[in-house]
């Protein structure tokens, strides 16, 4: 039996076994595997013996990730000590051959 961890809240699911698929059915009944996701939650794919995948709906990965906004990547380059330094350099001219086809 599996279990799913929550990167928002920390909390750990087990996977019941009728959420959990066999790679060869699930690959077979890949369809209905992706329906469940959406209407019974996570489904956990197993290759023989271990947890392999985690199929979830796109709403319930939207939840546990949150918004794509870019911030994090702000906030690090606010917060870098070379935040000052001038970055724009001047055009370089760089000769081209024929290519002589």
């Amino acid at each position: 039996m599996g279990r799913l961890f929550s990167m928002t809240t920390g909390a750990v699911q087990p996977f019941s076994q009728s959420e959990t698929w066999c790679f060869q059915d699930a690959k077979a009944r890949f369809g209905e595997v992706v329906q469940r996701a959406c209407t019974e939650g996570p489904q956990c794919v197993i290759v023989p013996g271990q947890d392999a995948v985690v199929i979830i709906s796109a709403a319930e990965f939207r939840q546990l990730t949150g918004p794509v906004t870019g911030q994090a990547l702000i906030d690090a380059l606010q917060a870098s000590p070379f935040r000052d330094i001038d970055l724009e350099s001047e055009p370089v001219a760089i000769p081209a051959r024929d290519a002589g086809l």
